[in-house]
């Protein structure tokens, strides 16, 4: 009995530990901590983007090309966009269901979409299409 408690309970730590590392993109410029502590996040601009009507997050057909994970001052968000305007977005569930997402960041000063959380995997100008993954 005592080694199925401690099977179970290292099942729950690896899983806890493996959500909370992957709740973003480590390299991602778009994140910054500055001298005061605070957490500043940048969000891709919309300045000389040809933009549609927002789509909302709680409409089932606006995520048709797969969510947008998208750093944002209230966290790691799943977005209809990568610019992340008011109502595109709701709260992450990364981790807990599996879902087609690509991850929006900024690497080199420049804006792209990763296939998965890691800059090295997949990344490409946001201004091309992305190859979303189900994650």
């Amino acid at each position: 009995m005592k080694r199925i408690q401690v099977v179970v309970a290292g099942v729950v730590v690896a899983v806890l530990s493996g959500g909370a590392m992957a709740q973003f993109v480590k390299g991602n410029e778009a994140v910054r901590v500055v001298a005061d502590g605070t957490k500043k996040v940048d969000t891709p601009p919309t300045a000389g983007a040809l933009l549609t009507k927002p789509c909302p997050a709680d409409n089932p057909a606006c995520s048709g090309g797969g969510w947008k994970m998208v750093e944002t001052a209230a966290g790691l968000m799943e977005c209809t966009e990568v610019y992340a305007r008011p109502g595109t977005c709701r709260a992450s569930t990364y981790g807990t269901e599996k879902r087609s997402r690509v991850w929006v960041v900024k690497t080199g000063g420049e804006w792209k979409h990763c296939t998965l959380p890691d800059l090295s995997k997949g990344c490409v100008s946001i201004k091309s299409l992305p190859s979303p993954a189900v994650q």
